[in-house]
């Protein structure tokens, strides 16, 4: 028996600066999760997948990713989702060195 679809939202990276990307609802990218249209509907994300694999001049393996609703956006269900917007680990450079 398949499983109940859960939210999703559509994240890949970007093209040119390899940042963690999410699809808006205005068909835009955000570095910033809580901007990112989350996805109820198992065909309208299938849906916004296949657009966001379109975009070829600007982003680099899309995917679905599981999130949550909270009250300032998406939230990642899975540690692996939270530890990709943070961005590279091995020092503190770009996004984590701004939180310094």
């Amino acid at each position: 028996m398949p499983r109940a679809f859960t939210p999703k939202v559509v994240t890949a990276n970007a093209l040119i600066e390899g940042d963690v990307i999410y699809l808006t609802a205005n068909n835009g990218w955000t570095r910033d999760l809580p901007q990112a249209e989350l996805l109820t509907d198992e065909a309208h994300a299938q849906l916004r997948l296949l657009e966001a694999e379109q975009q070829v001049g600007e982003i680099v393996g899309a995917y679905l990713a599981d999130a949550v609703a909270s009250g300032n956006g998406p939230e990642p269900t899975h540690f692996r989702e939270d530890f990709r917007r943070t961005g590279p680990s091995n020092y503190f450079h770009g996004k984590q060195a701004v939180g310094q």
